[in-house]
């Protein structure tokens, strides 16, 4: 609370429990978590904001364009003196603790640019409507991060034959305050917790990560669902059986196995983890409604991704998909990292346009140009990005 009000609480020790103060009873959301104006709150509590396409033109996302997916409530200002990390589990071979000094001087620090997607990003397009945050195509980014790879940590604690997952445990607190309750506690598979990219994080952007977005410490898993990247985190465990800690459980952060009709109900043990994400893309340049001059060409750029593939060929189209055209996009900046694309667009007359994007991944395949396979959750939205154009 301290950290949120930017002040100490005078007579603070006098408050009542679960007293919450006047001046975090309807607080300013931009200004708490240094974020674009422009920037939109679905929920509060807990809190997740999302960003507008527009706002996340920059090649690295900075903290202001940030999207924030909260389960819980944002910890108190840690101490960053008595902070640990602990290390346990059935498949560890020891238990171990570190505290954020040891982990720096005793592993060696690495970065990555790194893509992290919420899995209910577009849930808003779905028929019928999926419950949860009504996320349009702000819910991504793609930030910098430094820290140590998490699979030198677990190395060093050891690693027994039968490990099959990992699973984390943070400070965040649950909404009921029941401090026997975890929010959300999910992981992934040894496969994925040892992969090079996967990182013990300390930083975003090169400096401390913002309190809102996991300072001390969280865990970044790139090309998943950002919810298998913890943030708070104190406690890993290594798992001998997938781990079943909160939000793991079925229908959460997973999809049928096998499609299904829309509206249809899915029974708990048809659903699947979701793993890798789709392929997507995003137009970030210009912002929806632009307004040309007859005969004048318009630049557009923006960002595309695939989980854990590369993005292969980005297309574009101003005739509602009859045609496409290609469009050059860069290589990532290291893997698991979006591509960047822009192309110059001339228009044949005066009018209404809509300018679809539509990527393809190194395996061939394309986003959807209109609404994917329904679920009941509405996860994994990759339909093509549209912005209008008007030129007159």
């Amino acid at each position: 609370m301290t950290a949120l009000l930017s002040a100490d609480i005078v007579f603070g020790a006098s408050m009542p429990k679960y007293y919450l103060p006047l001046g975090l009873q309807d607080p300013d959301p931009f200004k708490m978590f240094d974020k674009n104006k422009e920037m939109v709150v679905l929920n509060d509590k807990p809190w997740n904001i999302e960003a507008q396409a527009h706002l996340l033109d920059d090649k690295v996302t900075p903290n202001t364009a940030m999207f924030i997916r909260n389960n819980g409530l944002i910890p108190d200002d840690p101490d960053t003196a008595s902070w640990t990390l602990a290390i346990d589990g059935e498949s560890a071979k020891e238990q171990k603790s570190y505290t954020l000094q040891e982990l720096k001087s005793k592993f060696k620090t690495h970065t990555y640019q790194l893509t992290l997607e919420c899995g209910g990003n577009g849930r808003s397009e779905f028929d019928p409507p999926a419950k949860g945050n009504q996320w349009t195509i702000g819910a991504v980014s793609c930030a910098k991060w430094t820290g140590v790879r998490l699979r030198d940590v677990l190395e060093d604690v050891g690693v027994k034959p039968d490990a099959v997952y990992i699973g984390y445990h943070a400070a965040d607190k649950h909404l009921s305050q029941n401090p026997d309750k975890e929010p959300i506690s999910r992981g992934a598979p040894m496969a994925k917790a040892m992969q090079e990219e996967t990182l013990l994080a300390f930083q975003m952007n090169g400096a401390d990560i913002p309190l809102a977005h996991g300072y001390p410490l969280r865990l970044v898993a790139g090309g998943w669902p950002a919810s298998v990247s913890g943030k708070w985190l104190n406690r890993i465990s290594i798992r001998n059986k997938v781990h079943d800690g909160a939000k793991m459980e079925s229908p959460s952060y997973r999809v049928p196995c096998n499609p299904v009709a829309p509206g249809e109900k899915v029974k708990d043990e048809d659903m699947c983890i979701i793993e890798s994400m789709p392929v997507k893309s995003l137009i970030t340049y210009p912002k929806s409604g632009a307004m040309l001059k007859e005969g004048q060409s318009l630049n557009i750029r923006g960002h595309a991704w695939a989980g854990e593939l590369e993005v292969a060929q980005m297309e574009y189209s101003i005739d509602f998909g009859a045609t496409w055209k290609d469009c050059p996009i860069e290589r990532p900046a290291n893997r698991l990292a979006w591509q960047h694309f822009s192309a110059r667009i001339n228009f044949p007359k005066k009018g209404y346009y809509e300018i679809w994007a539509k990527a393809t991944d190194s395996q061939g395949v394309s986003q959807p140009m209109l609404l994917p396979a329904w679920n009941p959750k509405g996860y994994l939205n990759n339909a093509c990005h549209r912005i209008a154009v008007k030129i007159g």
